[in-house]
């Protein structure tokens, strides 16, 4: 009997194939799945390839790693992350990048650190498994609207936000960024299959026709890898959440204060810090305008707050400008 998922398979396979095919490759490796899978299928086609995981000492992403390039008989690499370091590299982080959002700097440090690392030219990554194999938690037990919501939102978030962040990675280091999760074809296999297989039913199930696919391909022991979120398996955020508490300041306070003074040369605390949420896509385009025109995103707050005391009210420069106009 045919595989059910063969077509994708196929694609997945042809885009490693085509990513690694007489290339010394690095695989950004966290130990699970989607690297997993990546890691088995280049080493078919590869030249050579070589692993490297981002992480505390015995984190879960590095015992994780360890263990399955153990199996796989790649070699691998530790990139070390500490309380020592992380700072550095945050900043670095930010002048190669431009990125200013805490959450897209916790999870996409892994990134970071690994290109920084690697001696290879070319480096592939599982990026996009989770948004388009279903792997997030935020996809279990929503209703049908919110569950569609949230697909939605993810893809647009990977597409304009991270992407765009880790391109600005690779060319900061000199490195050619792969994604085989993310070819045209691999995409338009997975529009062929009913929407249900890839829908999660609870946590155990999530990335399913992914890891059929994996024990299909012979490797079951990838096929049942657990993971967790890079920021969280990595050791990373609880490394910058430890040097929050040594500073007396909030996440999102201690990242701004090194925005600051990465991008617009301003001193740390140089004034109150504004908790606020915005649609991430918003914040990214904007912030994209704003680094045109030299500012930095406080700055610009601080303009718009500003305007709002000289004027005495809000409609002027706001949203409600529209409303009151019409």
């Amino acid at each position: 009997m045919p595989f059910k998922y063969a077509g994708i398979e196929q694609a997945i396979v042809n885009a490693v194939r085509d990513s690694a095919e007489g290339k010394d490759v690095a695989v950004a490796f966290s130990g699970g799945l989607d690297s997993g899978l990546i890691s088995f299928i280049a080493k078919r086609y590869a030249n050579s390839v070589h692993l490297y995981t981002c992480g505390t000492d015995n984190s879960y992403d590095v015992v994780m790693a360890k263990d399955l390039s153990d199996e796989l008989g790649l070699p691998w690499t530790h990139v070390q992350i500490s309380k020592r370091n992380t700072e550095p590299l945050i900043r670095e982080m930010i002048s190669a990048t431009g990125t200013t959002d805490p959450f897209t700097i916790s999870y996409e440090l892994q990134l970071f650190c690994v290109c920084r690392e690697a001696r290879e030219g070319t480096v592939i990554t599982g990026q996009g498994a989770d948004e388009y194999f279903m792997g997030c938690a935020k996809f279990v037990d929503q209703t049908d609207n919110d569950y569609n919501m949230q697909r939605d939102a993810a893809v647009k978030r990977l597409i304009k936000v991270s992407v765009p962040c880790e391109r600005s990675i690779a060319k900061h280091f000199g490195k050619t960024l792969l994604y085989p999760y993310m070819t045209d074809d691999v995409i338009s296999e997975i529009g062929k299959i009913d929407q249900n297989e890839l829908r999660p039913k609870d946590m155990d199930s999530r990335k399913s026709v992914l890891r059929d696919i994996a024990a299909n391909l012979g490797q079951p022991r990838i096929a049942a890898r657990k993971k967790k979120s890079s920021q969280y398996g990595s050791g990373t955020t609880d490394i910058i959440r430890i040097l929050c508490r040594e500073k007396g300041m909030f996440y999102n306070e201690y990242i701004a204060s090194l925005c600051d003074e990465v991008l617009s040369g301003n001193p740390k605390n140089r004034g109150s810090v504004i908790n606020a949420r915005v649609d991430s896509i918003v914040k990214v385009e904007a912030e994209n305008i704003l680094r045109q025109l030299n500012l930095s995103p406080s700055e610009a707050v601080e303009m718009f707050y500003r305007r709002i005391i000289e004027d005495g009210d809000i409609r002027s420069v706001g949203p409600g400008k529209r409303i009151a106009e019409k």
